[in-house]
């Protein structure tokens, strides 16, 4: 497996695959979390992770999708247990094992 592979196993669990296999999220929800896959597959392991720590700090656009993630009751990347076990697996030492 890839390192590339790891981080979005990780997100699917932990983030993506909930809002897209649920019957409650919005249209827009799974959209935007499509366009997130699909933009992250076409990155590196090590920019996959500044994608990430991107979206925490905010972007306009991240803010938005948080705030719509949170309104539709889903984890969102920001949320304390996701972002401990995501800084405790996936380091700029990880990166370079």
């Amino acid at each position: 497996m890839t390192k590339e592979d790891e981080i979005l196993d990780f997100l699917n669990e932990h983030v993506f695959q909930p809002i897209l296999d649920s019957d409650t999220s919005s249209v827009s929800l799974k959209r935007g979390v499509r366009s997130t896959l699909m933009r992250m597959r076409k990155l590196s392991a090590e920019k996959m992770l500044h994608f990430y720590w991107t979206a925490i700090v905010g972007t306009e656009k991240s803010i938005a999708f948080a705030r719509m993630m949170t309104q539709e009751g889903f984890s969102r990347f920001e949320d304390a247990d996701v972002l401990e076990e995501f800084r405790l697996r996936f380091s700029t030492k990880w990166l370079r094992s």
